[in-house]
């Protein structure tokens, strides 16, 4: 009997590593999306501090909706989630979302249109996608 369960506990330990290999593989487009929405993010603050208004908020607009768009329909066709998923996501919008406030705000009180302004802090806004994308290739 004890036969018995030895094996059923290889097999069960043989399937979970299967499943784990699985779900590495699968979990891989999640460093693609950081990527896509990092660079999205930093083409869109570059469009709002460069061109003038009306035109930077309506183009940026369609821009970065659409980048948000297609990523939406990306994770959404996803099979595999990698846990820490949902934490990992959640500092990445939220690293983007102080450094976007913190180069808009002084952006548009100070430096209308100054591309000394705005192209750093497209680079900054763009780095926590891409850091994170980085970070999760190496998971």
């Amino acid at each position: 009997m004890g036969e018995y369960a030895s094996s059923d506990a290889a097999a069960a330990l043989a399937r979970a590593e299967e499943l784990g290999s699985v779900v590495r593989r699968g979990s891989r487009w999640f460093a693609r999306y950081q990527v896509v929405f990092g660079c999205g993010a930093g083409l869109q603050l570059l469009i709002v501090g460069l061109l003038k208004p009306p035109y930077a908020a309506s183009f940026s607009g369609v821009v970065f909706g659409a980048v948000m768009a297609v990523l939406g329909v990306y994770a959404g066709r996803q099979p595999v989630v990698r846990r820490g998923f949902g934490i990992r996501i959640a500092i990445t919008v939220g690293a983007w979302a102080l450094l976007y406030a913190a180069v808009l705000v002084p952006g548009f009180i100070y430096f209308q249109g100054a591309a000394a302004w705005w192209i750093p802090g497209a680079v900054a806004v763009a780095l926590p996608g891409l850091i994170g994308g980085y970070l999760e290739t190496r998971r």
